[in-house]
């Protein structure tokens, strides 16, 4: 194999340019070709590991040079992406702002950060023309309140299984409850965050809709007043593991209560919206007049739900 000669600039640069094809690099076949000993192709891959690390702060993608046992040589993978895409980033805005989930203050704070951080410098300024009248018009919560950082003591709570007590505002008779509760998940929904938690005080649950209830208790993080997060920790064998996923597919609006399945009539013009609302909904029959539609469900909130569809839906059972 004929040899070629140069220096060392144009010898790294020819092997990143085989990295970067696809090529993998043999040491010893490389060292032959540039007429060097194999220590200095190995400084080489070094010297290109190196550039690899920095330049991944101007991409936002990791590379690496790694050996392959079964090719004998090294080759470039891609480790994964640290940086996203301008759509991305402009996707998540627009997500975020449609939540309506925080104060003004806050949105606006977290979209600069969000933009700063994720979007190359160069293309910041496109990205925040693009959601600067929604940011302008956007409206807050009417409960104004500010509770990141409470959310995130119970986050920790639930991932130490421990104790929380709160002091709770409740809706219904505007009265402040205090409640001893095992928290088991954050859950977001329809513009707020909400705690759900189990209940052991059988003074509390006797009052509840459904005795013996199996599943958690649902309450919006807004209306905690007052959190503390309890030494004592609290076990619930993995069999008996809330899955917030399954839960989750299964409420409307938040509101709890026993499960139980529907069926109803669908006779509007978009099946896929019904679907996705429902994630457990299933076409039983279709014709042309419409669709049957069965869902399992926990609560009322089916019942707020099948009512906002108005003639479109016709409840079977």
């Amino acid at each position: 194999m004929e040899e070629i000669k140069g220096d060392k600039i144009q010898r790294v640069l020819q092997i990143y340019s085989k990295l970067s094809d696809g090529y993998v690099v043999n040491k010893a076949e490389e060292a032959q070709i540039y007429g060097v000993n194999e220590r200095s192709i190995q400084r080489d891959i070094d010297d290109i590991r190196n550039f690899l690390d920095t330049d991944a702060d101007r991409t936002g993608i990791v590379n690496s040079v790694v050996y392959d046992r079964i090719e004998k040589g090294y080759r470039l993978e891609t480790l994964y992406k640290i940086r996203l895409k301008n759509s991305e980033v402009l996707a998540l805005c627009k997500i975020l702002l449609d939540s309506r989930a925080f104060t003004k203050a806050e949105m606006v704070e977290m979209l600069d950060k969000l933009i700063t951080c994720c979007v190359p410098k160069s293309n910041q300024k496109l990205v925040q023309n693009l959601i600067r009248n929604e940011e302008f018009h956007y409206v807050e919560p009417r409960h104004k309140s500010e509770f990141i950082e409470k959310m995130w003591d119970i986050g920790r709570a639930v991932q130490e299984s421990r104790y929380i007590e709160i002091d709770y505002f409740r809706l219904k008779d505007k009265e402040v409850v205090h409640r001893k509760v095992q928290p088991v998940a954050i859950m977001f929904s329809e513009y707020y965050f909400y705690l759900t938690a189990f209940i052991d005080d059988e003074e509390v649950k006797k009052d509840f809709d459904v005795l013996n209830d199996a599943f958690p208790t649902i309450y919006r993080i807004d209306r905690i007043r007052v959190l503390k997060v309890l030494d004592e920790r609290f076990h619930i064998p993995y069999s008996s593991r809330f899955e917030e996923g399954e839960f989750r597919k299964r409420i409307q609006f938040m509101y709890g209560g026993k499960l139980q399945r529907v069926k109803f009539r669908y006779s509007g013009p978009d099946i896929d919206a019904i679907l996705d609302r429902l994630p457990t909904a299933q076409i039983m029959d279709m014709d042309e007049s419409g669709y049957t539609v069965t869902a399992e469900v926990f609560g009322k909130g089916i019942d707020m739900w099948l009512r906002s569809q108005g003639k479109n839906v016709r409840i079977l059972t």
